[in-house]
């Protein structure tokens, strides 16, 4: 049966997955003072990153409409597989499950399931290519969502920052909390705990927080070999690279599979300028 992947522009869509499925993405919007930024094919990502640093106040962005989601569940296909950022993160959940029931009020006989991927970026991604793998092993609609929202449960999400500089202006941390960590080149190391965020420790240096989040992340892992490794970066290729070093050196049962992606519009805006999310 025909199938596409609707996912909202949190998602980075793997290479090979492009490939071979529709995929679509509905874009989210960026706004920072009076500059709007949509997050599509259009995105550019230095001169959200140069507004950001320029910008007194923080930057802001809105979930899609309903009647965007709508557009992309529209066509041939008999299947649509849908991905959203995290329900605590954004509303672009929200919006995708009120375009479902729109969508198949009007024209039915289409089979629309709507993920909440409880993550961001490769944890998306990850969701897309678990739908891949299970359509090729040929499961039925009903199997694979059920499947995949058992994958969304096991799956882990780490982050490391460069900069709290956004954060602060968002007013999500103190000033002088900002300020303490900016003075001692304390970078926290967080975790996606089922959609929301927690830190998980403090190292002094983005190196050694780096260092400190593969450690956490193999010990609480356990058996890696059947999962894929996503390393995004936000401007910061050559940082990806060593953290996808780091994890192929300490784990003891290795990945499937390891790629590395860049962030587009929204995870830009989350990561900042040298930001680095892990998912598997």
């Amino acid at each position: 049966m025909s199938y596409r992947i609707v996912a909202d522009s949190c998602c980075e869509f793997p290479e090979l997955v492009k490939a071979e499925i529709p995929c679509v993405n509905v874009p989210l919007t960026i706004m920072v003072e009076d500059l709007t930024i949509i997050d599509d094919d259009t995105f550019n990502q230095k001169i959200l990153l140069m507004a950001m640093r320029d910008s007194h106040e923080g930057a802001k962005s809105s979930c899609p409409s309903p009647e965007l989601f709508m557009e992309a569940y529209d066509g041939e296909e008999e299947e649509v597989y849908v991905i959203t950022i995290s329900a605590d993160l954004s509303g672009s959940y929200n919006a995708a499950m009120l375009a479902r029931n729109l969508y198949l009020e009007k024209h039915g006989g289409k089979k629309i399931h709507v993920f909440n991927s409880e993550s961001t970026s490769g944890g998306e991604a990850h969701v897309a290519l678990k739908i891949r793998e299970l359509k090729q092993e040929g499961l039925e609609f009903d199997e694979v969502v059920r499947r995949t929202g058992d994958f969304i449960q096991s799956q882990k999400t780490y982050f490391v920052l460069e900069s709290l500089e956004e954060l602060r202006k968002n007013g999500r941390l103190s000033n002088l909390k900002a300020l303490a960590a900016n003075t001692l080149n304390l970078k926290p190391v967080c975790a996606g705990d089922h959609g929301t965020i927690v830190q998980l420790a403090l190292a002094r240096g983005v190196k050694r927080a780096l260092k400190k989040m593969v450690e956490i992340a193999l010990k609480d892992a356990g058996d890696t070999s059947d999962r894929i490794l996503i390393i995004n970066h936000c401007n910061c290729p050559e940082r990806a690279r060593e953290v996808l070093e780091d994890f192929l050196a300490q784990s003891t049962t290795g990945f499937k599979d390891a790629m590395i992606m860049g962030t587009a519009g929204i995870n830009t805006l989350y990561a900042e300028d040298g930001g680095i999310i892990v998912t598997f």
